[in-house]
């Protein structure tokens, strides 16, 4: 290792010497000293690091091939604003109080929650496929008759006595998602008399690495946690600053039905299983449960030739005098897909957890953290955001010009506060800064709780700690779900959309079924709520938010969405199309003929809310919701785009939805002047709803659009002040991104300031919104659905696009981002997108396409130009939309 370290550093100072760093070349004979005196120090300061069992080295060469990788991929365009750039830390000064203080990690299918508790700690873990229950059967063989007399009770206009039938129309309650259980670490008593002023807790989303650092005397303690993708482990690492000083016990723990023991004296193994019903217990004749099965091995791993490990009563180990400690922990379960009865299973959890600890045994720390950051920030450096509200010196997108340096911002943040105590002040300094950290944040949730091969990002995401938590934690298809994987595509986190795309093939096998024997139709349907077993039949409860098979419709238009943004040819023929065929198959028989020569649909509900129907009775079931229509449209239009590609234009199917597309119900304006939310203008009991179903065709769908529908967007625009500014988190969100729809920057930004309020868990109150401290999104209770929301809903601030269009900044609120720049936005056509803007106005354009060749009119401020964008080369617009510079990559 020496040699090796000897001759880096003797290439270093030749290079050194030839680039004049050590001295003036006029001192020629002293600057061969300096060299070889400053390649011993290189030496042996290298030789230091790299024995070291946490290498710094390895961190920086990560860094070095991330950097690389970028450039290789077109992402070099050079952000002026990026030396500027605050620490996007989530931190705090104290341990957590509540579990929304508690700072998440996840590797997409292992999360915990690190409370950083001083004398007592708690990482609260999940696994993402522990669920309550076992396959169902979500069929109906009595739906069709129930479903005539419904139909029968709208043709005649009892909506209210329809809204009662409709009952008969639903179905079994969803399942629910559970927690694994605890990691529980418990220090000597000298850390109760820890210095609470050197207490600090961040999670660094630079590198997605939870840290914890206090002081007991003269000893700082130091904590890391993170969660790797590649390895499948969470990691932690635990040290002090002085030899022998660090001791503590731990042990695993679960709310679940568990037993632990200790396996080769340094791990804890912890076996359990789920409910095999929500409502548990369900077992057997032989007594075995009939759920899904789980196993957490915890393996610890102390300071060579200092420390001892002891086994405490066959389930907890205790260490004693270590400099430091490393605590990996893998998890399996017996889950092997939605159509496989847990009992029938082949799957060992302890033999898979084991197995994944003896691949990872010989890696190191660094090791290990070096493959997460490798990984990790492959994914998060393709997006940067910096923002500022008074003027700075912005200079180019060149990547060749000088770095700006007046780029002191006036009123900066003091960033050893808190980041609840910055979200408490939002209202009166409005940090654009904040605004970065939690759009960042939002990023980093989604990469931490969908990837390839992992669940569905659920209600919550990934993290849960209750046995029956709000709402079952379960995906909901009436927005919540959709509004999740939003970001996906415009963030530059496509892989992070797979999951699900596999959902929705597992709803498609499922929803067959539901179709045939439910409905007597063809196709595939969903309602709108689901679970890990692919849940397709309506959910049992209230008709007005049980009774909508819209659901595998809304998430069909995003299998439509992910080819506009990559124009992936192989992905819409193989995994795209068959899907929608089947959807469309349904909804064309789903689809009834209505009054007027229109076709209908009977029953239909608009999500969660009732109207008060023309005999004054409350309902919720008529025909033909603004929503299910809109719904529709955006599926016939894909379903017809697609097969152009294809080049299926001939297909019967395609033929029928051609024929049905003009005939739709439209979409009609109240006598108020907004948009209707039923077929009927019905008295709404409620005007200002959560639910904002009515303008799915402004957002997320497109059939509303400020060039081509103006009328409709001014009767939009009245919805919107009609529903006002109140409600949940996701609400909010969506009324942001629906407000940038119609390029209203300031009605966007007043709903952006209006999510960042702070919440304060011991006086909660339902339906109001707002972060609680650790940014996590409330409705409360917290909902990971509007961190998405957020993020999804501010990139239509920045740009906006279709395959052939580009609107740039079109949402800007001029007046609170007067300077910025965001690298790394993508839009549909395959392009991604840099924009810097200065004093409020377009300052620079960068646009590079990976694979295709793309023709794009870029729009601002009623300029349009037309950017002929060839793969593989970068390009630069000027604020005339000038092309001034192009570079191959």
């Amino acid at each position: 290792m020496f040699y090796i370290c000897l001759l880096i550093a003797f290439l270093f100072g030749r290079h050194c010497q030839s680039e004049n760093i050590f001295g003036s070349r006029s001192h020629s004979g002293n600057l061969k000293a300096n060299g070889i005196f400053y390649c011993g120090c290189c030496c042996w300061f290298i030789y230091f690091l790299l024995s070291q069992q946490y290498n710094p080295l390895s961190w920086l060469f990560v860094r070095v091939r991330v950097r690389v990788m970028e450039k290789g991929s077109g992402w070099d365009l050079w952000n002026p604003m990026e030396t500027a750039a605050k620490p996007l830390k989530v931190t705090f000064n104290g341990a957590a109080n509540h579990w929304t203080d508690a700072l998440p990690i996840g590797n997409g299918r292992l999360g915990a929650m690190v409370w950083g508790g001083v004398a007592s700690e708690t990482l609260q873990l999940n696994e993402d496929t522990l669920w309550t229950g076992t396959p169902g059967n979500y069929t109906n063989p009595n739906a069709p008759e129930a479903l005539l007399d419904v139909r029968k009770l709208v043709d005649n206009g009892k909506y209210a006595e329809a809204t009662e039938a409709a009952i008969k129309l639903t179905g079994n309650l969803a399942e629910v998602y559970q927690l694994l259980g605890d990691i529980k670490l418990e220090f000597d008593a000298s850390h109760l008399t820890y210095a609470e002023e050197t207490y600090h807790r961040e999670l660094d989303l630079d590198t997605a690495t939870v840290r914890v650092k206090y002081s007991v005397g003269d000893v700082e303690f130091t904590r890391e946690h993170f969660a790797s993708n590649p390895d499948q482990v969470i990691v932690t690492k635990i040290s002090g600053s002085k030899p022998g000083c660090l001791s503590f016990s731990v042990s695993l723990d679960s709310k679940l039905d568990h037993h632990s023991y200790i396996n080769d004296k340094n791990q804890v193994i912890m076996e359990g299983f789920c409910p095999g019903e929500r409502f548990p217990p369900a077992r057997d004749a032989n007594g075995n449960s009939k759920g899904i099965k789980f196993s957490a091995v915890l393996d610890l791993q102390i300071s060579d030739g200092r420390g001892v490990i002891h086994v405490l009563d066959d389930k907890k180990l205790s260490i004693e005098g270590s400099d430091w400690a490393i605590l990996l922990l893998v998890a399996s379960s017996s889950f092997d897909g939605p159509f496989m009865k847990p009992l029938d299973s082949k799957r060992n959890p302890t033999a898979e957890s084991i197995s994944a600890l003896k691949r990872i045994r010989d890696l190191s720390y660094s090791d290990l953290y070096a493959h997460h950051l490798d990984d990790y920030q492959n994914l998060f450096h393709r997006l940067s955001l910096q923002l500022a509200k008074c003027s700075i010196s912005v200079g180019s997108l060149d990547k060749n010009a000088s770095a700006a340096t007046d780029l002191y911002l006036e009123g900066c943040k003091d960033y050893s506060v808190s980041t609840a105590e910055r979200v408490k002040s939002f209202q009166t300094d409005e940090d654009p800064s904040l605004v970065e950290l939690l759009f960042q944040y939002g990023r980093y949730l989604l990469i931490s709780c969908s990837r390839p091969g992992t669940q569905v990002a659920n209600l919550q995401g990934l993290w849960n700690n209750e046995l029956h938590p709000k709402w079952d934690g379960a995906p909901h298809l009436n927005i919540n779900l959709e509004m999740n994987y939003w970001p996906s595509l415009p963030c530059n986190l496509s892989e992070c959309q797979e999951p699900l795309f596999d959902f929705i093939s597992s709803l498609s096998i499922n929803g067959r079924k539901t179709a045939e024997v439910n409905y007597e139709a063809s196709g595939w349907v969903v309602h709108h709520k689901s679970d890990i077993w692919a849940k397709t039949s309506a959910d049992q409860g209230n008709v007005d938010w049980a009774l909508w098979p819209m659901g595998g419709a809304w998430l069909c238009t995003h299998l439509w969405d992910h080819y506009t943004y990559t124009l992936d040819k192989d992905f819409l023929k193989v995994k795209a199309y068959p899907l929608l065929e089947g959807c469309a198959c349904f909804l064309l028989d789903w689809l009834i003929e209505g009054c007027g020569g229109y076709l209908e649909t009977n029953p239909s509900t608009s999500p969660e809310h009732d109207f008060v129907a023309p005999d004054g009775k409350s309902a919720s079931v008529s025909y033909s919701s603004t929503m299910d229509m809109a719904i529709i449209k955006e599926v016939f239009s894909a379903v017809v785009s697609a097969s152009e590609v294809l080049g299926r234009k001939e297909d019967y199917l395609v033929e029928r939805v051609h024929k049905a597309l003009p005939r739709l119900y439209p979409t009609k304006i109240a006598t108020d002047g907004s948009i209707m939310e039923w077929a009927q203008d019905f008295e709404d009991p409620d005007v200002h709803h959560r639910h904002l179903s009515h303008l799915y065709g402004l957002f997320p769908g497109r059939t509303i659009t400020v060039e081509n529908t103006p009328d409709l967007c001014k009767a939009a625009e009245a919805s919107l002040y009609k529903r006002g500014e109140d409600g949940p988190g996701w609400s909010t969100t969506w009324k942001t991104a629906l407000w940038a729809r119609l390029y209203n920057s300031n009605n966007a930004y007043r709903m952006v300031k209006k999510l960042i309020k702070l919440v304060d868990p011991d006086f909660e109150r339902p339906f109001e919104g707002g972060l609680y401290g650790n940014l996590f999104a409330a409705h409360p209770p917290f909902q990971i659905d509007a961190n998405f929301g957020f993020i999804a809903a501010v990139s239509e601030m920045l740009i906006q696009s279709t395959i052939e269009d580009l609107y740039l900044l079109p949402a800007l609120p001029r007046d609170k981002w007067t300077d910025g720049c965001v690298k790394g936005l993508r839009a549909r056509g395959g392009v991604t997108v840099s924009i810097c803007w200065k004093d409020s106005n377009l300052h620079e354009v960068g646009l590079w396409s990976k694979d295709q060749n793309s023709l794009k009119m870029l729009h601002y401020r009623g300029t349009v130009v037309t950017a002929n964008i060839l793969s593989g080369i970068v390009y630069t617009f000027n604020s005339q939309l000038k092309c001034v510079k192009k570079y191959s990559v």
